[in-house]
């Protein structure tokens, strides 16, 4: 709640009125001063009535690729019995500020507005909520509320059609295993029996030895596991323009290309984030960054609470992790059989770190965003694709013939 210039002047009016009145014995001047008096409590009162206002809104659709078109329709319903709610209403859509109409909304009556969100830039836009300011008769004062929840909108990367899908390395003693529609079984480890196994699994001299049921564990030798690591770090994409790394957009429009094309082809996929997590949102690059432990597997639709394409929307450029930790957590881990690594010209320097996991990962492939001069062939051992932006990158990408 705040005090308009007006009702300031009003305030500083009545005091010294019934200052002077009292000071001087001046019953008009007195009269005077407790109207004014009352008047700004008259104010005060009108403008604190808080008004019932049901708002709800819905973005149609509330997930798109960057520079598709969506709708956010607000509608304003006046819940209250008597009286109409005298009013101004915004509501916030990103960094814009779009008016309501709502003045003089009668009880029971609503009013819809739609809007368009802008889309021309990849992040979590949020919509809401609606700001109601209310203000008395005489302008006094003004009392803003807020009603409504915050909806955000998902503006993901551009994806590009990839033809070409890695068909993965078998981890059998058979060696590289062509794609099949129900792959290949091929004998993994040993765990304890659960009720539910099938006794046709049970391994039945190791639970001789041991005294116990131990169950062999299975795994699908011909399908290949992609993994994607998009490099976030704020020194591998050190151009920005107007607050956005053109590099880093490129690479995120890489990643979402990639993990597309691996659910359209039904094979696993996992995407992985260099830096740690990172809840700042910034003006270039909104949302939240995830750490490189963090697994995202789903179908790459968005539809999902947070999907692939959800996070790769959310990603922001960061200053924590190295690239050197991620490429030992991968070794570690072995989550997959093709690590493919976007960065940018930042970390040239630092290929040898993805090189050096060529032995636990039998497909290497480096994505690198607007370096000024290529790669040298055979960097560090790795297939390397130099590209300008994301549409570059699939031109090249289809061209890969080593996986």
């Amino acid at each position: 709640m705040g005090i308009t210039a007006r009702g300031i002047g009003l305030l500083v009016a009545a005091g010294l009125l019934l200052g002077a009145g009292f000071r001087f014995g001046y019953p008009e001047l007195t009269l005077l001063g407790a109207a004014a008096g009352t008047a700004l409590a008259v104010a005060l009162v009108a403008a604190a009535r808080r008004p019932r206002l049901l708002v709800s809104r819905q973005a149609e659709p509330d997930r798109v690729a960057r520079g598709e078109p969506a709708t956010m329709t607000l509608t304003v319903r006046n819940a209250g019995r008597t009286g109409a709610a005298s009013m101004l209403a915004t509501d916030r859509c990103g960094d814009q500020v779009v008016p309501v109409p709502v003045l003089r909304l009668r009880p029971g009556a609503d009013t819809t507005v739609s809007y368009p969100v802008p889309t021309s830039r990849r992040g979590v836009v949020p919509v809401g909520p609606l700001r109601v300011t209310r203000r008395d008769p005489l302008g006094l004062v003004v009392l803003a509320r807020s009603y409504g929840d915050v909806v955000p909108v998902w503006v993901h990367p551009r994806i590009h059609p990839l033809r070409a899908v890695p068909t993965g390395a078998g981890r059998s003693l058979d060696g590289r295993v062509d794609a099949v529609p129900h792959g290949s079984i091929t004998f993994d480890s040993l765990r304890e029996y659960v009720v539910g196994d099938e006794l046709r699994r049970v391994h039945w001299r190791t639970s001789a030895r041991v005294g116990e049921l131990m169950v062999r564990e299975n795994v699908d030798t011909s399908l290949p596991r992609i993994v994607v690591l998009l490099d976030n770090r704020a020194l591998a994409h050190p151009v920005r323009v107007g607050g956005v790394a053109d590099s880093f957009e490129s690479a995120c429009e890489a990643a979402a290309s990639v993990v597309t094309a691996a659910v359209r082809e039904d094979l696993p996929v996992v995407l992985l984030f260099v830096a740690a997590e990172d809840t700042s949102a910034g003006s270039g690059d909104r949302g939240t960054g995830g750490g490189s432990g963090d697994v995202v597997a789903g179908d790459g639709s968005g539809t999902g609470p947070v999907g692939p394409l959800d996070r790769l929307a959310a990603v922001a450029l960061t200053g924590e992790g190295t690239l050197e930790a991620a490429a030992a957590r991968l070794r570690r881990d072995r989550l997959g059989d093709t690590l493919v690594v976007l960065t940018g010209p930042g970390a040239t320097g630092d290929l040898g770190h993805v090189g050096a996991l060529r032995g636990a990962y039998p497909s290497v492939v480096v994505g690198i965003f607007g370096a000024a001069e290529p790669t040298p062939p055979g960097a560090a051992g790795l297939v390397v694709v130099d590209a300008a932006d994301g549409a570059a990158f699939a031109a090249e990408w289809d061209g890969v013939r080593r996986w």
